[in-house]
């Protein structure tokens, strides 16, 4: 897990406390946005018979990154989801929302070259080894900066760890082009939820685009139980776990929005907006009509944490 006290910039590390003085600015607003437009500007990629599935995915704890599948049945379930993606649709590109990316302001990657990015610290050497890498998606990302005002293009930044371990094992060939768009550390839920709203139509594109976070993220708790190598939860994170998921069958999307006041145990939780927010970019892109299935998650394997993830517009 990345350290609490830095945002990761496209262009700088900043102190968090430094960040959180400027939470009263309001980023630009997204609901004027203008839908044809976005699909006058993708027309130069061709439609899919069929939008593809969007995905919210814990990316786990860093410390499994050097696991093998027969290890990590997290990592194993993820290889069949993407086995099955590649049998069921053409993934002509994936776009992770990362919560390892925050920035001041909504950037997205454009180079061909992905940096591979190990933005964890003092773990030993062989968790430096690990290689994925996966080209980006120029063109594509491009055309997420065009249609959105608030978003702009970078070459600073690559895959963090929210994202190459994951997709080390949904596309272990690393055949799939890939590229991350930030997360506005300053933004209120609401911008969130409709930036996801925005990017709908490059799902009937073959662009794959996947929420990774963890709806219960609380690093200083689970510091406290793992410094003494007390992995067991604290109690209260299965009883979260459990009315988020009631609020996700039930798209009471206010309440998942309000996630801070909604439930008394929401600012715990998630007490800052990095890990939580991604899950809000994968209800946004979804159709009110579309199937929604759990493939992970649903029992508490260590304190302070979540590892609930989810697949819109197929079956799990």
């Amino acid at each position: 897990m990345s350290n609490p006290g830095l945002v990761h910039s496209s262009n700088e590390y900043m102190k968090r406390t430094d960040f959180l003085k400027l939470l009263g600015v309001a980023p630009m607003s997204l609901s004027a946005m203008n839908l044809p437009e976005f699909s006058r500007l993708t027309e130069a990629l061709p439609t899919q018979g069929k939008p593809l599935p969007v995905l919210f995915t814990s990316h786990g704890n860093p410390m499994d990154i050097v696991k093998s599948r027969d290890e990590r049945p997290f990592w194993n379930r993820l290889h069949a989801l993407g086995r099955q993606l590649e049998k069921d649709y053409e993934v002509k590109a994936v776009l992770v929302v990362s919560a390892h990316w925050c920035t001041r302001g909504t950037f997205v990657n454009v180079s061909q070259k992905q940096e591979q990015i190990y933005d964890y610290y003092g773990f030993p050497d062989n968790y430096y080894t690990v290689k994925y890498q996966a080209q980006g998606a120029p063109e594509v990302a491009k055309e997420v900066a065009k249609i959105v005002p608030s978003v702009t293009e970078t070459t600073d930044w690559g895959l963090d760890h929210g994202a190459w371990p994951m997709l080390m094992h949904l596309f272990p060939n690393a055949n799939v082009p890939v590229f991350q768009m930030s997360i506005d550390y300053y933004a209120k839920p609401e911008y969130h939820y409709e930036l996801g709203k925005q990017l709908k139509a490059l799902r009937s594109k073959g662009v794959l685009i996947i929420g990774s976070g963890s709806l219960i993220h609380n690093l200083r708790l689970a510091m406290q139980k793992m410094r003494t190598e007390d992995m067991t939860p604290y109690g209260w994170e299965a009883e979260y776990d459990a009315w988020l998921k009631q609020q996700i069958d039930e798209r009471n999307i206010k309440n998942l929005i309000d996630y801070e006041t909604s439930h008394k145990l929401g600012k715990m939780a998630a007490p800052t907006p990095d890990h939580y927010v991604p899950v809000l970019y994968s209800l946004g892109l979804m159709d009110s009509n579309e199937d929604l299935s759990f493939f992970y998650g649903g029992e508490i394997s260590l304190p302070a944490f979540s590892e609930r993830s989810f697949i819109i517009g197929a079956e799990a």
